[in-house]
């Protein structure tokens, strides 16, 4: 009788403690929030991904009555803003926006990540998806797609494209392969590093967002000679797709989405999703957006995991078919 006495204490004393517990963490996130909220932007200042973070900020802080802190950390095509949210505690205090490079590419290109693209990361929700535009130096003397090729097939490995991201990555190696081409990849930390080079000549191509590169071609700096989605962007319909000028089958898309801490309470993740669903469902979003060419896809969490699976997947394949080595 008295050992099942004190099997009974101890098994009441622990579901006491469990409950506790349990009682704590809900007081502490329905509490939620009492101090700022930090994006993390694994990329630079002017980037796609931190002019998204920006559009985002004042809704959320107006919802949730707190100053919302961007913090860039650019570098190592995402991997270090990644690695410094990661270490971050799961308190809802801090959430990411990831992209098709850090969340779904990286795991293929690098051998090794200092983070977990799925088990450092929770899903909150989709946020963009969209293309990149193919751009060269205003004064190039090649005037369109077909005048590129023939450029770079005279000159093998004679030509450089830059990349600040998987996606402008994304879009030299596949034209690589599906032209038939020999042009060099450089690296770059960020994206609005490559165009500065590519204005100033260092390099002779940037595969790039739409929104970081047309205000540059609109100034008279770059030239732009196509698109790499399957059909023309509405505001720059005047720009062919890269597949209608020859390349047969050229199509590379990249996206944006927002991700929490692994172990953030899900009641808090759900707040942060039906925020930033409703500001990426606005009108502004899709004029601020829309316009460049990017379409606002905001979902649900559910939706977002099973779109990075099949992300992850999807550029394994186009690491291989292209032939990058991971680093």
């Amino acid at each position: 009788m008295n050992t099942n006495r004190r099997s009974f204490l101890a098994a009441g004393a622990a579901l006491l403690g469990s409950t506790l517990l349990g009682t704590q963490a809900h007081a502490q996130s329905s509490g939620y929030p009492n101090k700022p909220i930090t994006i993390v932007v694994p990329f630079g200042a002017g980037t796609t991904t931190d002019q998204v973070a920006r559009f985002l900020s004042p809704y959320l802080s107006t919802e949730l009555k707190q100053p919302v802190v961007i913090d860039n950390k650019a570098g190592a095509s995402g991997s270090i803003g990644m690695q410094f949210a990661a270490r971050q505690p799961a308190d809802g205090y801090t959430f990411v926006l990831g992209t098709n490079t850090t969340h779904a590419a990286n795991v293929s290109l690098f051998k090794q990540l200092p983070y977990d693209p799925v088990k450092d990361f929770t899903p909150i929700s989709n946020l963009i998806i969209g293309g990149v535009v193919l751009v060269v130096r205003a004064d190039h003397p090649a005037k369109n797609v077909q005048e590129l090729v023939a450029m770079m097939k005279k000159n093998p490995g004679g030509m450089t494209f830059g990349a600040g991201n998987s996606s402008s990555r994304a879009g030299g190696e596949v034209m690589r392969e599906l032209a038939g081409v020999d042009i060099l990849h450089v690296p770059y930390k960020t994206l609005p590093v490559a165009l500065t080079d590519l204005i100033g000549g260092q390099i002779d191509m940037v595969f790039g967002d739409a929104p970081a590169v047309m205000p540059l071609v609109e100034s008279g700096k770059l030239k732009a000679l196509g698109v790499s989605t399957g059909k023309r962007i509405a505001k720059y319909a005047d720009i062919p797709t890269i597949a209608e000028q020859g390349v047969k089958g050229y199509e590379v898309t990249g996206w944006i989405a927002a991700f929490g801490l692994n172990g953030t309470p899900p009641e808090i993740i759900s707040r942060l999703n039906e925020i930033i669903v409703r500001a990426m469902k606005s009108d502004e979003a899709e004029k601020q957006f829309g316009s460049q060419g990017w379409t606002p896809v905001a979902g649900s969490p559910e939706d977002l995991a099973k779109f990075q699976a099949i992300e992850i997947d999807r550029w394994a394949r186009l690491v291989k078919a292209a032939g990058i080595q991971p680093t």
